[in-house]
């Protein structure tokens, strides 16, 4: 039976170490650590900084005005696992081979038993201990304890900080390029401490990486196994990014490693009491949503300035770029369980926005802000702006996500300082990139030449999803408004709104024109979707999915396939929008020409097959969801967690199986529990309450664990909660 707050190596059946690198990885939202091997560490091991990248130049075949400048990639930093060990007589012990393998959730430390051998089959035993401080996240702490095996003499423990091996190159896009412009410079080098200062030439940044022993040196601790067991414990660090090209200093004399350990255990407890989830019946399955849950809190910037790569801290793919993955699979797990991570994310978006009203006029949209499609600093780094630049989409993602934060909190000064900000030039960007246009006599609002989520269509006119998500944006802009006209009316007038410009965006959003295929009585994917061929499912061999990686993608786009979930993630994302026959049409439809090739798509089906009762479907797309990373279902873990996924587990838990939604900061819940589980319990915080929810077959339960009085709706019947309520 699976420990349900801790992961064994027993529970994982690819035991290859660049994959469990990523899965046993630690982080802090700062930084990250690979679990390397200490002795023999792969290319990819090493350590990840949160924005800490580097740029070089986009070169084009042919290049045209506008396009992305620069690449922007996350820097592989020193490992800081790395130790030498060598016997009495010199004689490396070079191999090792993992015994064990555990990473409790409850504590967030990784504990882990090697074999050490050396050329002539001496070897030794290894418990390495690590914990990585979460309350200013600049520490981590590693233990390693020697014991003998079939070697019995003294050994001696080298540590320092090595630059990581380079990687073998890669024509998968998902996969990061190499950074080879690094500075270098040891500011501290004594027997006891070293302290590294890392700069990057093209991007002026730079970090400082500290190591100390915390007992004896590390140039050298000598142990002689045959009397008693080696300890050797360091202390290692990583500096706060600085800007200015200045030397930050790190001081790890504070530290201990009990202290770090407390610091990770009372986070944990924290983190727990908030989001803590179980599933009855399934032990296996409530240990990897915990696992994913637990990565997902790693993964989460802090500080405004940062957010969460798409691999999170675990790996560098996606040259550790920041997508619209934050705000629609990333940001509803945090706004529910620790409204003030979802503030500091979305806070990273309000910190880049003169960027991003940069960006709209090098589009040629004289008002508003159009946000990259993938960056680290807030520019575009995508090179291929059909799949890229063109998914203006992102606009209304963020807008949904501040509306969301904003009913989940009633965040007043945050709306005002800087919410409503983010959704008015959100808005105006609309405002200014539609157009209108006479169709039978009447004017409707389109979009043209637009990338929707389905990546395997581009540059298309209409697109449902954004043009849905345009309109929603349009209107939040309105309803917003009017709540700071009222509240701040000198920030009203100081952001340059008139009461004509809110008439003009609701007047656009009721005109804006949404797709729809009379023949299929369905929503359709954009103007011209419908009038292509079929990809040649039949005949498309197994081994060639995902079709990125096997066809050109003209090829591609001249086909009807979807990459991942779009106008049915606009189905799930405005459920009033549809009724139920409609909506069931539309899924068995798009359903059929899914691949799932993204590992944001699954997540979605499943919610959006649970509103239809299809529990079979959503069952089975929740599974996948919910294991991808421990079983590499996309077959590519090593290059790091699938974060949106991670996101996406939780999503399909509270809005597909509990049928969650809000509305004006009221929690509605629906039973839509599997017949595979006993019961589903999770947590959830709205405004001032922190609520439990159970499900079982027979009844939906809430229970007010903090906070005043609330009402609740439950399959559509109103109820009022002071500490506990049923529904049969």
């Amino acid at each position: 039976m699976s420990n349900l707050n801790t992961l064994s190596l027993t529970d994982l059946k690819n035991h290859q170490p660049p994959y469990l690198e990523t899965i046993y990885s630690l982080a802090n939202g700062h930084f990250g650590i690979r679990a390397s091997d200490p002795i023999d560490p792969s290319p990819s091991s090493g350590t990840l900084v949160n924005g800490y990248y580097e740029t070089d130049p986009i070169v084009y075949g042919e290049s045209a005005v506008g396009y992305a400048k620069n690449h922007q990639t996350i820097v592989n930093l020193p490992d800081l696992r790395q130790i030498t060990v060598t016997t009495s007589t010199g004689k490396a012990f070079d191999r090792s081979t993992l015994k064990s393998s555990n990473l409790n959730f409850e504590t967030g430390i990784l504990s882990q038993d090697y074999v050490l051998s050396t050329d002539d089959d001496q070897s030794i035993n290894l418990h390495l201990t690590t914990v990585i401080d979460q309350a200013d996240q600049t520490a981590v702490a590693l233990r390693y304890e020697f014991t003998k095996n079939s070697y019995v003499g003294k050994i001696k423990v080298t540590k320092s900080l090595q630059s990581v091996k380079d990687s073998d190159a890669s024509d998968d896009p998902r996969k990061a390029r190499q950074v080879k412009t690094l500075q270098f410079d040891t500011t501290v080098d004594t027997a006891n401490e070293k302290n590294l200062v890392i700069k990057t030439v093209n991007s002026k940044l730079t970090i400082t990486m500290a190591i100390s022993a915390f007992s004896g040196t590390l140039t050298e601790q000598v142990f002689n196994l045959s009397q008693e067991n080696g300890v050797a414990t360091y202390l290692a660090g990583v500096s706060n990014i600085d800007y200015d090209q200045k030397t930050p200093v790190i001081d790890l004399s504070n530290y201990t490693f009990d202290s770090i350990a407390e610091s990770s255990r009372q986070y944990w407890s924290n983190i727990w009491h908030s989001s803590q989830v179980e599933i009855d019946s399934d032990d296996q399955l409530t240990q990897a949503i915990r696992y994913n849950l637990f990565q997902l809190n790693q993964s989460a910037g802090r500080d405004g300035k940062t957010n969460i790569p798409a691999k999170g801290l675990s790996g560098t793919g996606y040259e550790g770029h920041y997508f619209w993955d934050t705000e629609m699979y990333l940001l509803p797990y945090f706004t529910y369980t620790d409204p003030e991570i979802a503030r500091d994310l979305l806070d990273f978006r309000f910190n880049t926005l003169d960027d991003a009203k940069k960006q709209a006029r090098t589009l040629g949209v004289d008002h508003g802000a159009l946000f990259p499609w993938r960056t680290i600093n807030g520019q575009e780094a995508s090179a291929y702006y059909p799949a890229g630049t063109a998914q203006y989409h992102i606009d209304g993602d963020i807008a949904y996500a501040v509306n969301r934060y904003y009913e989940a909190t009633v965040d007043n000064d945050w709306l005002i300082k800087k919410g409503f900000e983010l959704v008015l030039e959100t808005a105006r960007f609309w405002v200014n990139f539609g157009h209108f246009r006479e169709i039978d006599h009447q004017k409707r609002f389109e979009f043209a030449g637009v990338t929707g989520p389905n990546e395997y269509t581009v540059m298309v006119d209409n697109n449902y999803y954004t043009n849905r998500i345009a309109k929603h944006n349009l209107n939040l802009a309105v309803r917003l408004g009017k709540i700071v006209q009222a509240l701040a009316p000198e920030k009203f007038e100081q952001l340059n709104v008139t009461d004509k410009e809110l008439d003009d965006f609701f007047s656009i959003s009721q005109a804006i024109y949404l797709p729809f295929n009379k023949d299929l009585k369905i929503n359709a994917q954009d103007d011209s979707f419908f009038s292509k061929p079929l990809w040649p499912f039949e005949t498309t061999p197994k081994e060639n999915y995902p079709l990125l990686l096997h066809y050109h993608p003209l090829t591609i786009y001249r086909h009807q396939v979807a990459k991942q979930a779009d106008t049915i993630l606009a189905e799930f994302l405005f459920p009033e929008d549809t009724k139920k026959d409609h909506l069931k049409r539309e899924y068995d439809y798009y359903e059929k020409i899914t691949t799932h090739d993204s590992s944001l798509s699954r997540s979605v089906f499943s919610m959006v097959a649970a509103r239809l009762n299809d529990y079979k479907q959503a069952y089975q797309y929740f599974m996948a969801t919910a294991t991808m990373d421990l079983t590499d279902l996309q077959g590519n873990t090593e290059d790091g967690l699938h974060l949106s996924n991670l996101g996406g587990s939780w999503l399909a838990l509270t809005a597909g199986f509990a049928g969650m939604t809000q509305e004006n900061g009221i929690l509605h819940l629906t039973n839509n529990l599997p017949k595979q589980w006993n019961a589903l319990t999770f947590r959830i915080r709205l405004q001032n309450n922190l609520f439990k929810v159970t499900l079982t077959h027979d009844n939906t339960n809430v229970e007010l664990l903090e906070g005043p009085e609330a009402k609740v709706f439950i399959s559509g019947k109103e109820h009022t909660v002071s500490t506990f309520v049923t529904e049969k």
